[in-house]
C-alpha cells in the first residue's frame, strides 16, 4: 500500500506565548511506494518522529493531507488506520508473557474481526515465528534480552497484519552488535511480509543499510529523497553531504580559479572552465590518494591501522574542523614519522558547494 503525504505541516505552540509557532514538519510532500522500506533520516529535532506520529494518527496535522492508497486517512482515528507502531522503548507489558503481549492488540477486536483464543494464539505463533521468538512465548519481558524484547514489539505490531509498519528509532537501546543483527532481521521481515515500512533513525549507517529509499530531513523540511547510495554519491547540499558517511566528509574553504579547484593555495583538480568563486569543498575520506606529487599538502598527525584499511589523520589550514581523516587500503605504505603527507584527489569523491546557500555546484573534471 502506498502512502501519499500532501503539503503535510505540523505546528506546535511556542512555550514563549509571544513567539511564533514551532514548525516541526514543514510542507512535506512525498509518495511512499507500496511494499518498500523507507528510512526517515535526520538529526534530533528535525521532525522525523513527528512525521511518523502524523502518519499513525497520534498527531493531527496543522495543514495537509495523508492518503493510504486513495483513501484519505487524515482525520481517521489511529485504531482504524491499520498501522503497526514499534517504539524506541519497546512498550511491553512487564506482567504479561510474550504470548499475551503479542495477542493484546487482537483482544480488542470487535464485530466480525473478533477472534477466539485459539485463533489469537495461532496468529501470535505465526508472528512470533516470523521474528524467530516462537520458543519464548511463555517468558516475561524481564527474562528476555534487549534484542528479544525488540522482536516481541515487532511481532505485536505485525500480528494484526497492518497496512503500514512504523518503526520509531527501534534500535537505539541495543548494543552495536545486536543493532547490526536486529536491523538485518527487520529487513528480512519487511521483505517476507511485503508491508510498507517507515523506519525513523538518526543513524545514517542504519538507514543506508536497509532502506529502499531514504528521506533526509532538516528543520522539518525534506533535503533529499533517493536511493541510499545515490544520496551518498550525489548529495544535493552541504548538509546532506555532511550527514551521510562514516567517517564524515572532510570540508574545506576553497575556490575556483582559472578552471582549477584550490584548497587554500593548493591546486587539487583541473576542471572545465567556470566562473571564479569562493566555495566550500567536501572530500569523502576514501577520496584521498597518497601521492608524493599530489597537490594537497597536509600536516601528518598519525596513521591508524584498522585491519583492511588505514586511516591517515592530518590537518590543513583551510580545513573546517581540527582534523582530516583519509581512508586508504592497508597495503599502501605511509611514513608515519613524516611531517607532511601529500594527496591527489579522486574526481568523483570531491564536491563543491556555494558558500552562501550551501547548495551543490556541479562541475566536470578534466
Amino acid at each position: 500500500m502506498k502512502i501519499i503525504l500532501k503539503e503535510l505541516t505540523k505546528k506546535f505552540p511556542n512555550r514563549n506565548k509571544k513567539g511564533a509557532d514551532v514548525v516541526a514538519v514543514d510542507n512535506f510532500n512525498f509518495e511512499i511506494p507500496s511494499g518498500q522500506l523507507i528510512g526517515l533520516l535526520g538529526p534530533s529535532g528535525c521532525g522525523k518522529s513527528t512525521c511518523l506520529n502524523l502518519i499513525s494518527g497520534l498527531e493531527t496535522p496543522s495543514e495537509g493531507k495523508i492518503f493510504f492508497d486513495e483513501e484519505d486517512v487524515t482525520d481517521l482515528p489511529p485504531e482504524n488506520r491499520g498501522v503497526g507502531l514499534v517504539f524506541q522503548n519497546y512498550a511491553l507489558y512487564p506482567h504479561l508473557t510474550v504470548l499475551k503481549n503479542i495477542t493484546f492488540p487482537l483482544e480488542n477486536l470487535k464485530g466480525d474481526k473478533k477472534m477466539t483464543k485459539t485463533e489469537m494464539r495461532d496468529k501470535a505463533y505465526e508472528a512470533a515465528k516470523l521474528v524467530q521468538i516462537d520458543g519464548l512465548l511463555e517468558r516475561k519481558p524481564s527474562e528476555l534480552s534487549g534484542g528479544q524484547q525488540q522482536r516481541v514489539a515487532i511481532a505485536r505490531a505485525l500480528v494484526k497484519v497492518p497496512r503500514v509498519l512504523l518503526l520509531d528509532e527501534p534500535l537505539s537501546n541495543l548494543d552495536a552488535r545486536l543493532r547490526l543483527q536486529t536491523r538485518e532481521e527487520i529487513r528480512r521481515i519487511q521483505r517476507e511480509t511485503g508491508v510498507t515500512t517507515i523506519f525513523v533513525t538518526h543513524d545514517q549507517e542504519e538507514a543506508m543499510s536497509i532502506s529502499d529509499l531514504i528521506v533526509v530531513m532538516k528543520d522539518g523540511k525534506i533535503q533529499q529523497i533517493d536511493k541510499p547510495q545515490n544520496v551518498y554519491d550525489d548529495p544535493k547540499n552541504l548538509f546532506v553531504a555532511k550527514f551521510l558517511g562514516t567517517p564524515a566528509i572532510n570540508v574545506f574553504v576553497g575556490g575556483i580559479k582559472g578552471g582549477k579547484i584550490f584548497i587554500g593555495d593548493d591546486e587539487v583538480l583541473a576542471i572545465e572552465p567556470m566562473e571564479n568563486r569562493n566555495v566550500y569543498i567536501g572530500i569523502r575520506p576514501e577520496g584521498f590518494i597518497p601521492d608524493e606529487n599530489g597537490g594537497l599538502r597536509c600536516k601528518l598527525r598519525s596513521v591508524e591501522v584498522m585491519g583492511r584499511d588505514k586511516s591517515i589523520i592530518s590537518s590543513h589550514y583551510a580545513g573546517i574542523g581540527d582534523t582530516i581523516r583519509s581512508i586508504i587500503d592497508s597495503d599502501i605504505d605511509v611514513d608515519a614519522g613524516a611531517k607532511e603527507v601529500r594527496f591527489s584527489i579522486k574526481p568523483n569523491k570531491i564536491f563543491l558547494f556555494d558558500k552562501e546557500t550551501e547548495e551543490r555546484i556541479h562541475f566536470k573534471a578534466l
